[in-house]
């Protein structure tokens, strides 16, 4: 999902983007491709991909598609698909994935909840 011609493509087709310089308090829901960069305080869904940064400080229940994570993170984590979380993240919060790619640098303080895949495959045939 996130290879760089993909993650370009995400950044052109974001529906909602938060700069390093914003910061937002309160719950917001999607259905496109989001990126944050700055700071969120509340909760974050979308029904497509999320983008966090690196330098990103959340403090909210996420909930995506699919999504690459860097960034301090402090909430549950629920993705329906693929999840990858980055050397710089450092996430406090339970996780739940199909899938999981944990790049070595990365802290993780929470349940980590994989091997949905079969069930969400079931569901697409």
């Amino acid at each position: 999902m996130f290879n760089k011609d993909a993650e370009n493509a995400n950044i052109k087709t974001a529906e909602t983007i938060i700069g390093p310089s914003i910061k937002v308090k309160g719950n917001f829901h999607g259905q496109g491709n989001i990126i944050i960069e700055g700071e969120v305080e509340g909760g974050v869904k979308t029904e497509n991909n999320l983008l966090i940064g690196d330098k990103a400080k959340i403090k909210a229940n996420i909930e995506a598609k699919e999504a690459k994570i860097g960034g301090d993170i402090t909430g549950n984590i629920k993705v329906d698909g693929y999840l990858e979380i980055t050397a710089s993240a450092k996430i406090n919060g339970e996780i739940e994935a199909a899938l999981l790619s944990v790049e070595k640098g990365a802290t993780i303080n929470g349940k980590c909840t994989m091997g949905r895949a079969e069930k969400i495959i079931a569901e697409k045939k």
